[in-house]
Protein backbone atom coordinates (compact mmCIF):
# COMPACT_ATOMS: atom_id res chain seq x y z
CA UNK A 1 0.00 0.00 0.00
CA UNK A 2 1.84 3.49 -0.93
CA UNK A 3 0.92 7.08 0.26
CA UNK A 4 -0.84 9.28 -1.83
CA UNK A 5 1.70 10.66 -3.69
CA UNK A 6 2.67 7.37 -4.87
CA UNK A 7 1.19 5.04 -7.45
CA UNK A 8 2.66 1.87 -7.04
CA UNK A 9 1.00 -0.96 -5.38
CA UNK A 10 3.21 -1.75 -2.66
CA UNK A 11 1.99 -4.13 -0.99
CA UNK A 12 0.81 -8.13 -0.80
CA UNK A 13 -2.49 -9.55 -0.36
CA UNK A 14 -3.86 -12.63 -1.36
CA UNK A 15 -7.49 -14.86 -1.31
CA UNK A 16 -7.97 -18.15 -1.99
CA UNK A 17 -10.90 -20.49 -2.07
CA UNK A 18 -11.56 -23.66 0.22
CA UNK A 19 -14.09 -26.31 0.02
CA UNK A 20 -15.91 -24.21 3.35
CA UNK A 21 -15.16 -20.90 3.10
CA UNK A 22 -12.59 -18.65 1.77
CA UNK A 23 -9.08 -17.31 3.34
CA UNK A 24 -8.00 -13.61 2.58
CA UNK A 25 -4.69 -11.96 4.04
CA UNK A 26 -2.16 -9.33 3.82
CA UNK A 27 0.32 -7.78 5.32
CA UNK A 28 0.74 -4.42 6.87
CA UNK A 29 3.40 -1.89 5.39
CA UNK A 30 2.90 1.21 3.74
CA UNK A 31 5.42 2.81 1.46
CA UNK A 32 6.04 6.70 0.45
CA UNK A 33 9.00 5.43 -2.32
CA UNK A 34 12.16 4.48 -0.21
CA UNK A 35 10.55 5.36 3.11
CA UNK A 36 8.35 3.18 5.23
CA UNK A 37 5.38 5.80 6.35
CA UNK A 38 3.76 2.93 8.54
CA UNK A 39 3.63 -0.06 9.96
CA UNK A 40 0.77 -1.37 10.64
CA UNK A 41 -1.96 0.02 7.80
CA UNK A 42 -4.99 -1.70 7.63
CA UNK A 43 -5.66 -3.43 4.06
CA UNK A 44 -7.87 -5.80 4.91
CA UNK A 45 -11.33 -4.61 5.14
CA UNK A 46 -14.81 -6.79 6.59
CA UNK A 47 -17.90 -5.17 3.98
CA UNK A 48 -20.09 -7.61 5.55
CA UNK A 49 -20.22 -10.43 7.69
CA UNK A 50 -19.94 -12.28 4.55
CA UNK A 51 -17.81 -9.94 2.22
CA UNK A 52 -14.37 -9.06 2.65
CA UNK A 53 -11.29 -6.51 0.54
CA UNK A 54 -7.72 -7.12 0.30
CA UNK A 55 -6.15 -3.91 -0.99
CA UNK A 56 -3.45 -2.14 -2.58
CA UNK A 57 -3.13 1.23 -4.09
CA UNK A 58 -2.73 4.47 -2.54
CA UNK A 59 -4.36 4.54 0.61
CA UNK A 60 -6.86 7.18 0.34
CA UNK A 61 -8.57 5.54 -2.93
CA UNK A 62 -8.77 2.33 -0.72
CA UNK A 63 -10.72 4.15 2.04
CA UNK A 64 -12.79 5.45 0.06
CA UNK A 65 -14.00 2.37 -2.00
CA UNK A 66 -14.09 0.20 0.91
CA UNK A 67 -16.69 2.69 2.20
CA UNK A 68 -18.68 2.58 -0.88
CA UNK A 69 -18.82 -0.94 -0.65
CA UNK A 70 -19.49 -1.32 2.93
CA UNK A 71 -22.57 1.19 2.57
CA UNK A 72 -23.92 -0.57 -0.39
CA UNK A 73 -23.62 -3.98 1.17
CA UNK A 74 -25.48 -2.68 3.85
CA UNK A 75 -28.32 -0.94 1.88
CA UNK A 76 -28.72 -3.80 -0.23
CA UNK A 77 -29.09 -6.02 3.28
CA UNK A 78 -31.75 -3.36 4.47
CA UNK A 79 -33.79 -3.36 1.32
CA UNK A 80 -34.24 -6.71 0.54
CA UNK A 81 -33.40 -8.32 3.43
CA UNK A 82 -30.83 -10.87 1.69
CA UNK A 83 -27.22 -10.33 1.64
CA UNK A 84 -25.51 -9.21 -1.26
CA UNK A 85 -23.92 -11.87 -3.59
CA UNK A 86 -20.80 -11.93 -4.19
CA UNK A 87 -20.41 -12.00 -7.98
CA UNK A 88 -23.15 -8.57 -7.20
CA UNK A 89 -20.94 -6.91 -5.24
CA UNK A 90 -17.63 -7.66 -7.82
CA UNK A 91 -19.97 -6.43 -10.74
CA UNK A 92 -20.38 -3.03 -8.52
CA UNK A 93 -17.12 -2.51 -7.78
CA UNK A 94 -16.25 -3.05 -11.10
CA UNK A 95 -18.84 -0.84 -12.37
CA UNK A 96 -17.65 1.77 -9.89
CA UNK A 97 -14.40 1.33 -10.90
CA UNK A 98 -14.69 1.47 -14.99
CA UNK A 99 -16.75 4.76 -14.42
CA UNK A 100 -13.07 6.55 -12.86
CA UNK A 101 -10.83 4.67 -15.95
CA UNK A 102 -9.68 7.85 -17.26
CA UNK A 103 -9.15 9.52 -13.97
CA UNK A 104 -8.69 6.14 -12.31
CA UNK A 105 -8.25 4.77 -8.60
CA UNK A 106 -4.87 3.46 -8.24
CA UNK A 107 -6.09 0.32 -6.64
CA UNK A 108 -5.95 -3.53 -7.17
CA UNK A 109 -8.38 -5.29 -5.53
CA UNK A 110 -9.07 -8.88 -4.26
CA UNK A 111 -12.62 -9.39 -2.97
CA UNK A 112 -13.87 -12.37 -1.35
CA UNK A 113 -17.03 -13.67 0.02
CA UNK A 114 -19.58 -16.84 0.85
CA UNK A 115 -22.44 -16.60 -0.43
CA UNK A 116 -25.33 -19.63 -1.03
CA UNK A 117 -23.54 -21.03 -4.37
CA UNK A 118 -20.45 -21.13 -1.85
CA UNK A 119 -16.88 -19.08 -2.00
CA UNK A 120 -15.54 -16.63 -4.53
CA UNK A 121 -12.81 -14.38 -5.27
CA UNK A 122 -12.27 -11.27 -7.39
CA UNK A 123 -9.51 -9.69 -8.67
CA UNK A 124 -10.92 -6.15 -9.76
CA UNK A 125 -8.10 -3.55 -11.34
CA UNK A 126 -8.09 0.09 -11.51
CA UNK A 127 -10.15 -0.17 -14.74
CA UNK A 128 -12.69 -2.23 -13.74
CA UNK A 129 -11.88 -5.39 -14.69
CA UNK A 130 -13.03 -8.56 -12.65
CA UNK A 131 -11.98 -11.41 -13.03
CA UNK A 132 -13.05 -14.51 -10.62
CA UNK A 133 -10.46 -17.45 -9.71
CA UNK A 134 -9.74 -20.16 -7.38
CA UNK A 135 -7.19 -18.07 -5.65
CA UNK A 136 -5.32 -14.59 -6.52
CA UNK A 137 -2.82 -12.04 -5.26
CA UNK A 138 -1.81 -8.58 -5.89
CA UNK A 139 0.08 -5.95 -5.06
CA UNK A 140 4.33 -6.35 -5.46
CA UNK A 141 4.74 -9.00 -3.42
CA UNK A 142 2.26 -11.04 -5.35
CA UNK A 143 4.86 -13.19 -7.40
CA UNK A 144 5.91 -14.67 -4.15
CA UNK A 145 2.66 -15.47 -3.16
CA UNK A 146 1.38 -16.82 -6.42
CA UNK A 147 5.19 -19.53 -6.25
CA UNK A 148 3.18 -20.88 -2.85
CA UNK A 149 -0.15 -20.94 -4.50
CA UNK A 150 0.62 -22.76 -7.48
CA UNK A 151 2.77 -24.87 -5.01
CA UNK A 152 0.26 -26.10 -2.69
CA UNK A 153 -3.18 -24.87 -3.45
CA UNK A 154 -5.52 -28.17 -3.70
CA UNK A 155 -9.64 -27.67 -4.15
CA UNK A 156 -10.49 -29.84 -1.21
CA UNK A 157 -8.58 -27.51 1.58
CA UNK A 158 -10.40 -26.22 4.05
CA UNK A 159 -9.93 -22.79 5.41
CA UNK A 160 -7.52 -23.75 8.77
CA UNK A 161 -5.09 -25.31 5.90
CA UNK A 162 -5.52 -21.90 4.01
CA UNK A 163 -4.53 -19.90 6.72
CA UNK A 164 -1.40 -21.64 6.99
CA UNK A 165 -1.34 -21.82 3.21
CA UNK A 166 -1.80 -18.00 3.58
CA UNK A 167 0.83 -16.97 6.45
CA UNK A 168 3.57 -19.19 4.13
CA UNK A 169 2.47 -17.08 1.35
CA UNK A 170 2.64 -13.38 2.66
CA UNK A 171 5.74 -14.67 4.37
CA UNK A 172 7.67 -14.80 1.51
CA UNK A 173 6.59 -12.05 0.43
CA UNK A 174 7.78 -10.01 3.39
CA UNK A 175 11.00 -11.69 2.88
CA UNK A 176 11.48 -10.68 -0.75
CA UNK A 177 9.49 -7.82 -1.04
CA UNK A 178 11.00 -4.87 -0.05
CA UNK A 179 7.55 -2.86 0.12
CA UNK A 180 5.85 -5.50 2.32
CA UNK A 181 6.31 -6.19 6.02
CA UNK A 182 4.71 -5.53 9.46
CA UNK A 183 2.21 -8.16 11.20
CA UNK A 184 0.19 -10.34 8.64
CA UNK A 185 -3.87 -9.80 8.92
CA UNK A 186 -5.85 -12.50 8.11
CA UNK A 187 -9.42 -13.50 8.09
CA UNK A 188 -11.68 -16.57 7.11
CA UNK A 189 -15.49 -16.42 5.43
CA UNK A 190 -18.00 -19.10 5.93
CA UNK A 191 -21.42 -20.18 6.28
CA UNK A 192 -20.69 -18.73 10.01
CA UNK A 193 -19.64 -15.60 9.01
CA UNK A 194 -16.40 -13.65 8.85
CA UNK A 195 -13.56 -14.17 11.36
CA UNK A 196 -10.24 -12.28 11.67
CA UNK A 197 -7.52 -14.88 12.57
CA UNK A 198 -6.05 -13.16 16.19
CA UNK A 199 -2.23 -11.92 16.13
CA UNK A 200 -1.19 -14.22 18.88
CA UNK A 201 -2.85 -17.51 16.84
CA UNK A 202 -0.39 -16.43 13.67
CA UNK A 203 2.49 -15.97 15.62
CA UNK A 204 1.61 -19.76 16.84
CA UNK A 205 1.71 -21.03 13.36
CA UNK A 206 4.49 -19.19 11.98
CA UNK A 207 6.30 -20.16 14.70
CA UNK A 208 5.27 -24.36 13.60
CA UNK A 209 5.42 -23.40 10.51
CA UNK A 210 9.00 -22.79 10.65
CA UNK A 211 10.05 -25.37 12.48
Amino acid sequence: MESNNVTKSGTTTLGMVCKDGVVVATESRATMGTLIAHKTTKKLYKIDEHLALATAGLVGDLQVLARYLNAEANLYRLKRDIKMPVKSAATLMSNILNQRKFYPYYVQLVLVGFDDTGGHVYSLDAAGGAIPDKYNSAGSGSPYVFGVLEDTYRDDLTTNEGIDIAIRAISAAKSRDSASGGKINIAFITKDGFTEVSEEDIKKRTEKLAK
